[in-house]
């Protein structure tokens, strides 16, 4: 069951090796944690939680792309359009015209200067935003942006090489998170 899961991943976001991304022979401290798609709010009750658990060894820092999406558009002054050709054009088009990059995600999200050791970041909102960001677009681009752990809650599957949004859709390849569980 999830909230099972959910408890061993807050004893493990605890333990200080974990925030210093030791044991990871050099990896980016990069983790995906699946969950079954019906379990969304039972997650997001989580995260929520978790960002006000003032017992915690670290600062949560929750980069929700959903969220950071909508105000990446915004703040590019095209939300209302972007709501009004979704109506008149095909997904694929409308896809097409979008090219929100990683940058205007996190400068959206307000995430400031992380701290290895201190911080942990939080990435939600993966199932909301699709197929307008793909994970492993995020995942990719991550890698090269921050130092500290990113836990990646995923709704679908993730076999150590390959991501599977809702138990279904291929979202291509990404062989360096690690699975949590």
């Amino acid at each position: 069951m999830v909230t099972d899961k959910l408890e061993k991943l807050k004893e493990r976001i605890n333990n200080p090796d974990f925030l210093n991304n030791k044991g990871l022979s050099n990896e980016v401290g990069i983790h995906v944690f699946c969950y079954d798609p019906k379990e969304e709010m039972i997650v997001k009750d989580f995260v929520r939680r978790l960002k006000n658990d003032h017992s915690l060894n670290c600062h949560i820092v929750e980069f929700d792309l959903y969220k950071s999406f909508l105000k990446a558009l915004e703040n590019e002054g095209i939300l209302d359009e972007v709501a009004e050709v979704e109506r008149e054009v095909s997904k694929e088009e409308l896809l097409d015209s979008l090219d929100t990059d990683l940058e205007a995600l996190m400068e959206a999200a307000e995430i400031g200067d992380l701290e290895l050791g201190k911080d942990l970041l939080l990435l939600t909102g993966i199932g909301d935003v699709f197929p307008f960001v793909r994970a492993h677009y995020v995942l990719n681009a991550l890698q090269q942006e921050v130092e500290v752990p990113v836990i990646a809650f995923y709704p679908g599957t993730y076999n150590g090489r390959d991501l599977k949004l809702f138990n279904k859709i291929d979202d291509k390849n990404y062989y360096r998170a690690f699975s949590l569980f």
